[in-house]
């Protein structure tokens, strides 16, 4: 008798903490042939259609889906708002800059217009306390541990969107410069919402220096930090 092969399924992911849990998860659910993406250059069609994933997951992903892909195979992404309020970039900073610090995770079904897919399900994020790195590594808990198991074993099917689209747009590295603060609770959130693997953090510039900073905490009166000073535009 032919043995029948597992379902594959994906994670295409750039992140550290997202590996270790895959590789966690890989454990746990034995019953599904998992497979991991850490490049570009390895999310091609061609070679994905051979593998005929029954899923697709990208917990975090910096590049472009492409449509080949996203139209022939069951992607999923995931996006740290209660969408369809704050589609766009930076989730994360856009939320703690805006003093909101309540929001869910919503798993999504990749389609041409960024985040506007149907939505699987969502799980609750608190962005209160720790910087932007714990916060990422609790998401990326709850999203191994809670929502892809739900997906995969539940069979959700995806409902679309309701509700008022609010729009969010990525922000630049300017927005990064603390020079304009004058609240001590918003130079915190600054710059924890920029402490994390791969970010660039939070700073002040003087006509020669770039200040960056991170593991910030606070007090009544003052806020303590690690710095990095370094020369501007190249100098030595």
């Amino acid at each position: 008798m032919k043995k029948v092969k597992p379902p594959s399924i994906i994670i295409a992911t750039i992140k550290s903490w997202n590996i270790n849990n895959f590789y966690k998860l890989k454990e746990i659910e034995k019953d599904y042939n998992w497979i991991l993406i850490e490049k570009k250059e390895d999310l091609k069609y061609d070679l994905i259609n051979k593998i005929n994933p029954k899923y697709i997951f990208f917990p975090h992903w910096s590049w472009i889906i492409p449509e080949e892909i996203y139209k022939n195979l069951e992607c999923i992404v995931f996006h740290m708002t209660d969408l369809p309020f704050g589609r766009g970039g930076s989730p994360l900073q856009n939320l703690i800059a805006r003093g909101i610090y309540e929001t869910k995770i919503s798993a999504i079904k990749v389609v041409g217009e960024l985040d506007a897919g149907d939505v699987y399900y969502k799980e609750p994020l608190s962005l209160k306390n720790g910087k932007a790195e714990d916060i990422f590594k609790k998401a990326s808990a709850i999203i191994f541990d809670k929502m892809i198991p739900s997906i995969i074993n539940k069979n959700i099917i995806p409902k679309k969107q309701t509700g008022e689209v609010v729009i969010f747009k990525r922000r630049t590295p300017e927005q990064s410069n603390m020079s304009n603060l004058n609240d001590l609770n918003q130079v915190y959130n600054y710059i924890r919402m920029l402490d994390a693997e791969g970010y660039l953090r939070a700073f002040l510039e003087t006509d020669n220096l770039r200040i960056e900073f991170n593991n910030a905490q606070i007090s009544n009166d003052d806020i303590q930090a690690n710095c990095i000073i370094k020369l501007k535009n190249g100098k030595k």
